[in-house]
């Protein structure tokens, strides 16, 4: 059994106690076993699962895996630490809020021998799933994604990091891209922001990513792909998976572990992580020096 530890005590820390006190029945998730959580706040036990300090969580020899679930801000000191610990990490998405820390922090695992893994819940919503199989074989001519929703609280970072989910999926449905513009709208005094990213696909097809958050926003994602023999105007419309979505996620991780992932696959998906990362700070790069 792989013990371990949850560093964070939001709505995502609670769902992962949650998900490894009961794992999927028949699945690697059945392999790890909650030793403790940590979190800032004195809260002494959440779901039966005993509050430990930081430095314990580091030192024990029987806590071999960290899930780390804080504010964007310090994922890349609590990432460092608990590698240097010789822990496995588990970290939200991103893992770090420049593509040169997260390289050096895929290095750091590599040395030490252990898994890292960013997890990326939004490509495991049936919404996804369905519409990377409704783009496959198509021929973008040119697209919009556009993401609305309220205002962040402060530890996000910049919004092509918080909001580096949607980069995601532009990348995972059309490929690597390059950003040839970028700005950003702010209004500070009324909690407003709104991102502009133009991006190219590798055949030079344009796509232009939106990121826009202010009070009385809803949450909601609204797309216009435009291929050379339709256009999609809208998500599918899909059931909801039995499975939720950080339970997957926790699974793949366990599977990371447990060593039942190719090597082309890790491979695959560092080169993403990555990738999306280094646009990210290239966005923020061309929207400050456009202010």
């Amino acid at each position: 059994m792989l013990g371990t530890v949850v560093v964070g005590i939001g709505t995502a820390g609670r769902v992962r106690i949650r998900d490894l006190l009961s794992p999927l029945s028949s699945s690697a998730s059945e392999k790890m076993t909650v030793k403790g959580f940590v979190s800032r706040r004195s809260l002494g036990e959440e779901q039966g699962v005993k509050q430990i300090s930081l430095e314990e969580a580091l030192n024990r020899e029987d806590i071999e895996v960290a899930i780390v679930s804080t504010e964007n801000t310090s994922h890349e000191d609590q990432i460092r630490r608990f590698l240097e610990a010789g822990k496995h990490v588990c970290v939200e998405y991103p893992m770090a809020l420049s593509y040169t820390a997260a390289v050096d922090l895929w290095d750091l695992a590599q040395q030490k021998g252990k898994v890292l893994h960013e997890e990326h819940i939004e490509l495991l919503t049936a919404d996804f799933k369905q519409l990377k199989k409704d783009v496959a074989g198509k021929n973008i001519e040119e697209g919009t994604l556009h993401f609305t929703g309220g205002p962040l609280q402060g530890g996000f970072g910049f919004p092509s990091f918080s909001g580096i989910a949607r980069l995601t999926w532009l990348v995972e449905l059309f490929g690597e891209l390059t950003v040839k513009t970028a700005s950003l709208v702010e209004e500070k005094e009324n909690r407003y922001m709104k991102l502009t990213a133009q991006l190219l696909t590798q055949d030079q097809r344009p796509l232009t990513w939106i990121e826009e958050r202010g009070p009385g926003l809803s949450r909601a994602k609204n797309i216009n792909f435009r291929f050379d023999t339709c256009t999609m105007e809208q998500l599918p419309i899909v059931p909801r998976e039995p499975v939720g979505l950080f339970m997957q996620d926790l699974n793949l991780f366990a599977q990371k572990l447990l060593g039942q992932v190719p090597p082309a696959q890790l491979q695959a998906e560092r080169r993403r992580i990555l990738h999306c990362l280094e646009l990210a700070d290239r966005i923020q790069q061309l929207s400050q020096e456009s202010a």
